[in-house]
């Protein structure tokens, strides 16, 4: 890749944007440019279009505008969808019309079935329904996959695909909207700062989950940029899983929090299990770094 190159990054304010800008930039390429850090609204088309045609970035990762746990995913499904087909669409046209050099799209694990045998790989994405708590951002990053694969097939466009494990790190969103790791740091460390004597968290605690650091996530991003020019979507996980019971019992530890955890079966588990089978990528040679412990205290010492 060339340094000089303008790489723009598509994201809402958060782990995936703001960890590719950091990444980016500490690699020693100097121009470095993010959505949200510009304003710029890429659901919008003649927006997009008008920078693109301006800037004409040499590299694209195109990472959500709009995305969320379980609660989000509830209370916000037109925002996933619309927002995110949108900005897709408007943002891979334009890479291919003033000839971006490159474009990474990025999806998420919820791409795959919600019944699929583990670890799943790049050839279950859409073998069977996906789950309904996160159908319509589910559904908007499969289309993302389609649309760049179709660019790739019809017009020889460079654009590829990978499929994240959850992403995590100190840009995390620690609100009730956040994702898994985000919501349940942001709901212990109220609990320190409160006193309160429990923490309650969605469902039975049974559902497993793997976790990417942000730095992880992002240094595999450059190798893909670098090496990977195949139409297929290729996975971007560590190869193991935590259940979300464990998960809480490891950020109470860290938190310091003395009370009690309480699941309340009464709200939805969503998946019971999403484990990336990474075997492509680490045939790259990429190799995740950072431990899921110290992933999280790096969070909860930052956020306090």
């Amino acid at each position: 890749m060339d340094k000089k190159g303008l790489i723009f990054i598509v994201g809402h304010k958060g782990v995936i944007a703001d960890s590719l800008s950091k990444y980016f930039r500490g690699q020693g390429f100097t121009n470095v440019k993010v959505s949200h850090e510009m304003g710029l609204d890429t659901s919008i088309q003649v927006s997009v279009y008008e920078y693109f045609s301006k800037s004409r970035p040499a590299y694209v990762v195109l990472s959500s505008v709009k995305s969320g746990g379980i609660q989000a995913n509830q209370d916000f499904p037109t925002d996933m969808s619309y927002q995110n087909m949108a900005s897709d669409t408007n943002v891979i046209y334009s890479a291919w019309k003033f000839e971006t050099k490159k474009l990474l799209y990025l999806a998420s694990s919820c791409v795959y079935p919600k019944e699929c045998k583990q670890p799943m790989t790049e050839d279950m994405i859409l073998t069977g329904a996906m789950e309904p708590t996160s159908i319509a951002y589910s559904t908007a990053k499969c289309a993302g996959i389609k649309l760049a694969q179709a660019f790739k097939k019809q017009h020889k466009f460079n654009a590829i695909s990978a499929v994240l494990a959850t992403v995590y790190g100190e840009e995390s969103e620690v609100d009730r909207n956040g994702h898994v790791i985000g919501s349940l740091i942001g709901k212990f460390q109220e609990a320190v700062k409160m006193g309160t004597a429990s923490v309650q968290v969605w469902g039975s605690g049974n559902p497993r989950r793997e976790f990417i650091h942000g730095e992880d996530m992002a240094a595999a991003c450059h190798l893909l940029l670098e090496k990977y020019d195949e139409i297929d979507p290729i996975n971007v996980g560590v190869g193991e899983d935590i259940s979300i019971k464990d998960l809480a019992l490891l950020i109470k530890e860290i938190s310091g929090f003395k009370g009690s955890i309480d699941f309340d079966v009464t709200k939805p588990d969503g998946t019971m299990r999403k484990l990336l089978d990474s075997t492509k990528i680490k045939n790259l040679g990429w190799k995740a770094k950072v431990d899921l412990k110290v992933g999280i205290s790096k969070i909860l010492n930052k956020s306090v």
